[in-house]
């Protein structure tokens, strides 16, 4: 057998830093705790950006320097998840593992002793076994079977010995023998052999076992998860299942555990920080991999959508980036070739609309904007009017859209929305409630410069009531950016409860205090709040807002907590609300496609596929061919060449 196909490459996303200085780092560390407050962003950026074994190096010359220990200087200088994820990045991985199965004693948290066990090599297993024992004074082994028992205890022990055979060397009659073995022990027989199951699953290589799987298969004629879960029960089937799936690809393992970890309402923290520490230098770029290939997302993304403040940057530090498909820079971009290339497309007589389209099809919205640059100084002409002059009806108004950055776009929209004949709520709802303070803030600039006017005071002469309110405190770009308070969050769920029992639906007290939490409060908050919610009424909020609330009051208070709990879903909805029935509202398609282009488009297609079952591309392109006169076929083309996330 050639040994080179067992070998492992990893892939981590944090590499150590070039040009490093320990000592220069200990006192950029020191200054930025120094005095009254820390600098957060400054002590995130130089942690996140240093592999573990230079970070023990700067340990060392902190204490070295100012007699202080880093550690504890961290503790007092932070608080909460950020606090707990930059201590925890600071320990070496024996020492993160070893408190990890300490900490999993107390109460006992079976899960976390799974998941450490299962996913370790025999070296990293000793390395932690012996981090425990300098750290607590106890044996590892004897505190686990302290705390398990049966069947469970016995796997965690095995596990707990670090002998799994590595050496690559593959039997193929034990592989026969070890196949059989397991189906007499499960399937064959009344009963199961758990000890049989024990000893081959809890010490066979992996390579080894992986044609054991598929030997297996074949003899049962079911895979061996499907056995486990059908002999096996409770914590014994749990860390069963969890070494076949680290046997199978401990990527994968890892993808699984961190999904769920934020999938529903609240987010298992303790998971999230521990396997985004012990991953970031090992295999964290192919959990990514595994991650979008099984949930359709990126788990970029799912941190982004899921946390916040420096908590969510310092996680996506250790993410180390998007796997999104959504539009990427074009490479070799040169913005003067792209300049000529389109004046040639519009001079003379007609229009090269496929040069055009293929041009700005293929550029990133920054990209964009260079050439919008480019074209002025090299040609002396503005882009903006040559392109609206050339082109007509829908594949103008897209075409111009992309060429806008999103600021100026979402300021344009806004406009729309709010003048001539009529107001577009849903518009204004939509565009509010989903971008950030950033984005918010960006856009009352743009539309400032744009039309020479204030946002806010247009959408208060152009809105009235309670709904006036609710978009002017949106339009702020205040929202909170912290995490979720469960204390502060049980308080809200209570006061909204009492506030709807005590009140009406015509009552002012009721739509304020609803305004004060649900547009003020930051995300993860709410969705702590959405959760206490549920526990005190055993209804959704969703349900009361609907059956308390009418109008545009109901449907902005509606739109925050569906863009809380799962936004690509509300954009999924409004894409089809868009499209359905006769005729299409073209503005809102161009409005949500433009804008989530390079954001979230991918996950609004996989939502848009799970709550329709039909693909998002199928739905474009009957509507807006059958139903819409006004778009082209050479619009839709612009449609799949511009949102290819939304057409695979």
């Amino acid at each position: 057998m050639n040994t080179n196909v067992l070998l492992q490459v990893f892939r981590g996303s944090i590499t150590e830093a070039a040009d490093f200085d320990a000592t220069a780092d200990s006192e950029a560390l020191y200054n930025a705790m120094k005095g009254f407050g820390s600098d957060k962003e400054a002590i995130l950026e130089l942690v996140t950006s240093r592999s573990n074994a230079q970070r023990q190096e700067v340990l060392a010359a902190y204490k070295s320097s100012y007699g202080q220990d880093l550690i504890g200087d961290l503790k007092y200088e932070l608080t909460g998840n950020f606090e707990r994820l930059i201590v925890s990045l600071m320990r070496t991985p024996p020492q993160h593992d070893a408190k990890e199965i300490h900490d999993a004693g107390a109460g006992t948290n079976e899960r976390c002793l799974i998941e450490v066990l299962a996913s370790r090599n025999n070296q990293q297993i000793h390395d932690m076994v012996e981090a425990y024992k300098e750290a607590y004074g106890s044996d590892m082994e004897e505190d686990v079977v302290r705390e398990t028992s049966g069947h469970f205890k016995k796997m965690l022990v095995v596990l707990l010995q670090g002998t799994r055979d590595e050496s690559g060397v593959v039997d193929a009659d034990l592989v026969e023998q070890d196949a059989q073995d397991l189906f007499a022990a499960g399937e064959e027989q009344w009963g199961t052999d758990e000890a049989k199951f024990i000893m081959i699953l809890g010490s066979r290589s992996v390579t080894h076992l992986k044609m054991v799987f598929d030997q297996y298969e074949k003899i049962a004629e079911k895979s061996i998860e499907d056995s486990i879960k059908s002999e096996l029960s409770g914590d014994f089937e749990r860390v069963m299942l969890a070494v076949v799936h680290c046997i199978r690809s401990v990527s994968m393992f890892f993808a699984r555990r961190l999904y769920k970890s934020m999938k529903g309402l609240g987010t298992a923290d303790n998971t999230l920080i521990r396997i985004m520490i012990a991953r970031s230098e090992i295999d964290m770029l192919d959990i990514r991999e595994c991650f979008r290939l099984r949930y359709e997302k990126s788990l970029y993304n799912m941190i982004k959508e899921d946390t916040s403040g420096d908590y969510k940057r310092t996680l996506l530090q250790l993410c180390g980036g998007d796997d999104e498909p959504t539009l990427l820079p074009a490479v070799d971009f040169d913005p003067a070739a792209d300049a000529q290339a389109l004046r040639k497309a519009m001079k003379g007589f007609g229009t090269d609309e496929d040069i055009i389209i293929d041009i700005i099809a293929r550029r990133s919205n920054a990209q964009r904007q260079e050439i919008r640059q480019t074209f002025k100084s090299l040609l002396g002409r503005d882009l903006m009017k040559d392109l609206k002059s050339e082109l007509s009806k829908n594949l103008e108004r897209l075409v111009i859209g992309l060429m806008l950055t999103p600021a100026e776009f979402d300021a344009k929209m806004m406009r729309k929305a709010i003048e001539g004949v009529g107001t577009d709520e849903h518009a204004l709802i939509e565009i509010l409630v989903t971008r950030s303070n950033e984005g918010i803030q960006a856009m009352n600039a743009a539309y400032s410069s744009a039309y020479k006017k204030s946002l806010e005071g247009d959408i208060q002469s152009d809105t009235s009531g309670h709904f006036c309110r609710i978009l002017t405190s949106l339009v702020q770009g205040g929202r909170e950016e912290g995490e979720a308070d469960l204390e502060r969050a049980d308080a809200d769920a209570q006061v909204s409860w009492m506030t709807i029992d005590a009140c009406n639906a015509e009552s002012d007290d009721m739509e304020m205090k609803f305004q004060t939490i649900l547009c003020t409060r930051s995300f993860p908050h709410l969705r702590r709040v959405f959760q206490e919610f549920v526990r005190f009424t055993n209804k959704d909020i969703e349900q009361i807002i609907k059956k308390e609330m009418s109008g545009d009051v109901k449907n902005a208070f509606y739109a925050i907590v569906c863009s809380v709990k799962n936004q690509p879903s509300y954009f999924a909805d409004r894409l089809y609300k868009a499209m359905k029935g006769l005729g299409t509202d073209d503005r809102a398609l161009i409005r949500i496609l433009v804008s989530r282009s390079e954001v979230d488009l991918f996950n609004i297609r996989k939502e848009f596929k799970e709550t329709q079952d039909e693909s998002l591309h199928d739905f474009i392109q009957v509507e807006t061919m059958v139903v819409s006169s006004t778009f082209s076929p050479l619009t839709l083309s612009v449609w799949i060449a511009v949102f290819p996330s939304a057409y695979e």
